[in-house]
């Protein structure tokens, strides 16, 4: 080999590793995209399972001389039971939230926590996942028509 071939290789000595850390962190990233971002969501969707089925709960916790009443509009829910059931079905699921009561309508809304695994590295550790919902007291069906 020529001397002018040693120091033209000589030159690019060390470029390809810059270029390949480069890309194992644009890696790194996309992978903690791809894998926490998908915790996120899945987190997400179980905040929104949960707070539906905590509404529901809550609103089926009813003042039970209510339900012996003349009319529907008797129907009363019982704030105490409401809360407790909803936040019962809320700890089975793993998962922390608020219930609020107002009428005939339970509302919750529910916190999934979930940690970051690779994002962690860039700083990204909480991917807690919050979603609500809201159940109403219904007397009958809702549905309109004929039987």
């Amino acid at each position: 080999m020529t001397a002018r071939a040693v120091a033209a290789a000589g030159d690019d000595a060390g470029s390809v590793a810059l270029y390949l850390a480069l890309f194992m962190v644009a890696l790194m990233v996309m992978a903690g995209l791809v894998i926490d971002g998908g915790a996120a969501i899945a987190a997400r969707a179980r905040a929104a399972d949960l707070a539906e089925q905590a509404a529901r709960a809550g609103a089926d916790a009813l003042v039970p001389a209510s339900l012996r009443g003349m009319s529907p509009a008797e129907l009363r829910v019982d704030p105490a039971a409401a809360r407790a059931e909803a936040d019962r079905v809320l700890s089975l699921g793993g998962a922390t939230g608020e219930v609020t009561i107002a009428g005939l309508d339970v509302s919750v809304t529910a916190h999934v926590p979930r940690q970051a695994a690779v994002l962690s590295a860039l700083g990204l550790d909480d991917l807690t996942g919050t979603a609500s919902a809201t159940a109403t007291v219904l007397h009958g069906t809702t549905t309109t028509g004929g039987p």
